[in-house]
């Protein structure tokens, strides 16, 4: 899954230029005139040691793809169900779920990946931005409910619990949870697949975070046969080349790496946090792949930031948000931590002395 936040203005709902995404670090060498090779990219949220692609089969470059080829037993097997459907990255489904009801009153929680919002709402459907507290006063309106969980880009986690009664309430009525677990992996425990599908349960998983492969745009929708055959009819054949299908499937089999990976995005993660809060930066949440943190001078920061050659991830005020927020991502490795280490420390002065704005000239 790609990161996404609105252009400030409300237009941009109806705009796709004004959704904005984690990544594009071509527009940012043409911005601030510094080569690829200089830029540590921060921004997208993704494993920055991703698992290693083998070498690819030459058959699979000259054959349709085959949906017999091992990849759902093997993300059942990863995912611990029983059914699911590979789909384009987790971003088809989340472009073609609003087009299977009728007119409905949405509830997202805000602030998080804005593709969820904007696809709703080019749907025709009803949305509404709600925070954490705000959705069991809501619930009984809401035909949808939808949450990202972690979320992104806060890092707040949902109990199972209050998760499958939001399930009950929506379900009674014919409605649906959709639960975005694309950050999900580092935690499998707290899944909401462990509780078992249940008609009008609707869950999301990607490739792209924990494998770091959001080049291959493969993701999974875990539900009940029924909406899995829908969104099946409606999606059409191919939906994955036999390219992705094969390297999918190839790193949902290899636990070896899985369990390696996990043990060390959690200590980068705890060394990220200890960086930025070192630096004056204390993080207010994030995942085993992020943090987050609220700053009145997000705009400055990121702006100094990237000057410097570091880019980061930049939230405008959304939804329920009272401040804008920036979202770092994990460096790769020993010159990458250095790099942001010494970019902190070159802006310390800056960022303690709450000066940012002061500053125009930082390289």
């Amino acid at each position: 899954m790609s990161e996404s936040n609105y252009d400030e203005s409300q237009q941009a709902y109806f705009k796709p230029k004004g959704l904005h995404h984690g990544g594009r670090i071509l527009a940012a060498v043409e911005k601030y005139n510094i080569a690829q090779e200089h830029w540590l990219d921060l921004s997208t949220g993704l494993n920055p040691n991703a698992w290693q692609v083998p070498s690819i089969p030459d058959e699979l470059w000259q054959a349709l793809p085959e949906e017999s080829d091992g990849l759902q037993a093997a993300a059942c097997q990863y995912y611990g169900c029983d059914a699911c459907l590979p789909v384009a990255g987790s971003q088809a489904a989340i472009q073609t779920l609003p087009t299977l009801r009728s007119y409905s009153k949405v509830g997202v929680i805000s602030p998080t990946y804005a593709e969820h919002e904007y696809n709703w709402r080019q749907a025709g459907h009803d949305v509404i931005p709600l925070s954490f507290d705000e959705v069991e006063q809501q619930i009984y309106d809401l035909d949808v409910l939808v949450v990202i969980n972690p979320n992104n880009p806060t890092g707040h986690a949902i109990r199972a619990e209050q998760l499958l009664d939001w399930h009950q309430k929506l379900a009674s009525r014919g409605g649906w949870l959709i639960v975005d677990e694309a950050f999900m992996d580092i935690t499998p425990e707290k899944s909401l697949v462990s509780t078992g599908i249940k008609p009008g349960l609707i869950i999301l998983r990607s490739i792209g975070k924990f494998f770091g492969l959001a080049g291959i745009r493969c993701g999974f929708v875990i539900s009940d046969n029924e909406m899995l055959q829908r969104l099946s009819q409606k999606l059409g054949p191919w939906t994955l080349t036999g390219v992705t299908r094969f390297i999918a499937t190839q790193a949902l089999l290899d636990k070896a790496w899985q369990d390696d990976s996990k043990k060390s995005i959690i200590e980068s993660s705890k060394r990220l946090n200890n960086m930025l809060s070192q630096a004056g930066l204390m993080p207010n949440g994030g995942t085993a792949l992020f943090q987050w943190l609220e700053h009145e001078q997000a705009n400055d920061l990121y702006q100094a930031f990237a000057e410097k050659g570091v880019l980061i991830r930049l939230f405008h005020k959304q939804g329920k948000m009272t401040k804008p927020s920036l979202r770092f991502g994990l460096p790769k490795n020993a010159k990458q931590w250095q790099q942001l280490n010494e970019t902190l420390t070159s802006l310390s002065t800056l960022i303690v002395n709450n000066k940012i704005s002061d500053e125009k000239h930082y390289v």
